[in-house]
């Protein structure tokens, strides 16, 4: 009787850059939603209490260093978002990465796209700014016009018709 091997896919562990401590970080952003240089921590903590009044919960975590790779923040993000809840951004003087239980993927990344200025505060502002404020929905403005044109197409086409059937067949 032949072997039969299960091949098992379990979900890569969390890749969290040496040098960060997520106990750390979780105890930190737990009092002001903020773990970041000293620097940053005030206007850090505008931009999670101005998210307060639009009604997201945000915590950020600004990193010095770039990790050794961006998808490191997204890690981090993840573990301080599974303990902590809300919406995680974290930024390093290159990357961002982002973590939310409760805003969708899609505006989180769009919004995370806005967030590369390289200033803590400012990424941080534009990010909640897209979060927010999402673009415009591209795809509804382009089904209008194509639904427009398609309308517009019929028309004319419809105004030929009648015009050759009452110009009728031509004579000799």
């Amino acid at each position: 009787m032949p072997v039969s091997h299960t091949i098992a896919f379990l979900p890569a562990p969390a890749d969290i850059p040496a040098g960060v401590d997520i106990d750390t970080v979780v105890a930190d952003v737990q009092d002001d939603g903020v773990s970041a240089p000293a620097d940053d921590v005030a206007g850090l903590q505008a931009v999670v209490a101005r998210a307060e009044t639009e009604g997201i919960t945000l915590r950020i975590v600004v990193l010095e260093e770039n990790p050794g790779r961006d998808s490191q923040l997204r890690d981090i993000a993840t573990d301080v978002g599974t303990q902590e809840g809300g919406t995680v951004l974290v930024l390093s003087p290159s990357w961002v990465g982002t973590y939310s239980d409760s805003l969708p993927r899609v505006a989180v990344e769009d919004a995370q796209d806005h967030a590369y200025t390289g200033d803590a505060v400012d990424s941080a502002n534009q990010f909640l700014d897209a979060v927010i404020e999402p673009d415009a929905p591209y795809g509804l403005i382009t089904a209008g016009i194509v639904l427009v044109v398609g309308a517009a197409a019929a028309v004319v086409w419809s105004l030929r018709s009648r015009r050759s059937a009452d110009v009728g067949p031509a004579q000799d």
